[in-house]
């Protein structure tokens, strides 16, 4: 199977569909997953220094035997190490744990605010000294962004956030988009809470497809990277089935409506 990928705004290939290893109980099991999902074709896996999780990661791609340059490796730097010189410091951290010189895309996890901008000039030099091949923000809502393009030198390659019908606030894609930010969405199968929502539940026999299917599906064709995380082989390969159909313009016009403002994590509105 081979992913279609997007082009970020530095040039940057990144697949559209990959595999969140958020799992804070389950560290013995994510290298496993990884390597199934590596075996499904994926090539994007998501961790984080909060995950807890980077040295299984690292096992898992040494495992696969797949060249690292065909994998994309994403990490963040987690709210207590930000600021300039502790997010340099947790950055050396991060690529020794993940045994690389170079990781693919570096994060701000959440937006701290009065580490904002040290935190971002930190990752500049990290982009400019090429130890990332791209860099971005993670919970990071217009007002946020606003505050930070005011200073940055660089604009962020993507905008990872919460994202699901359930959460669906358009003009964060319209803002993404007019600022040519990439937008990333995890949480897409709102870990399970919707899967009995019978409006879900008939489009998703409509297509013959599971719940959580339908829900990847419906934000690919939003144009968001998409990182549904599992620690089981068969959802993970599920998760990757979602290529041989299309959601309609009415039915995804349809899903776009669900919203309820149901979140597994923080409401990023809520932080000023």
């Amino acid at each position: 199977m081979t992913i279609p990928s997007t082009t970020l705004n530095n040039g940057v290939e990144m697949p559209l569909l990959g595999l969140g290893v958020f799992a804070p109980s389950q560290a013995n099991e994510v290298q496993q997953a990884i390597e199934w999902a590596l075996e499904m074709g994926c090539r994007l896996i998501d961790t984080a220094a909060a995950y807890g999780n980077e040295r299984e990661v690292a096992n898992a791609i040494r495992a696969s035997g797949i060249p690292r340059s065909d994998i994309f490796i994403t990490t963040k730097v987690w709210n207590d190490d930000q600021g300039y010189t502790r997010t340099l410091r947790a950055f050396n951290r991060s690529l020794e744990r993940l045994g690389l010189d170079v990781v693919d895309l570096y994060l701000i996890h959440w937006p701290i605010k009065e580490h904002r901008h040290e935190t971002w000039r930190a990752l500049e030099k990290i982009y400019s000294e090429g130890r990332a091949r791209a860099i971005g923000v993670s919970n990071h809502y217009p007002a946020h962004l606003d505050e930070l393009l005011a200073e940055a030198h660089i604009t962020p390659a993507v905008n990872q956030f919460e994202f699901s019908p359930y959460s669906y606030l358009p003009e964060i894609l319209d803002y993404c988009r007019e600022k040519n930010i990439q937008p990333e969405g995890y949480a897409p199968l709102v870990r399970g809470e919707k899967n009995n929502d019978p409006k879900l539940v008939a489009l998703a026999e409509k297509y013959g497809k599971s719940t959580y299917q339908l829900l990847i599906r419906w934000s690919l064709q939003h144009g968001v990277v998409t990182i549904p995380k599992s620690v089981k082989r068969e959802r993970i390969q599920e998760n990757f089935d979602v290529w041989d159909f299309t959601i309609s313009d009415e039915d995804m016009a349809q899903m776009n409506t669900f919203y309820d403002n149901t979140r597994i994590a923080d409401d990023p509105r809520e932080i000023s």
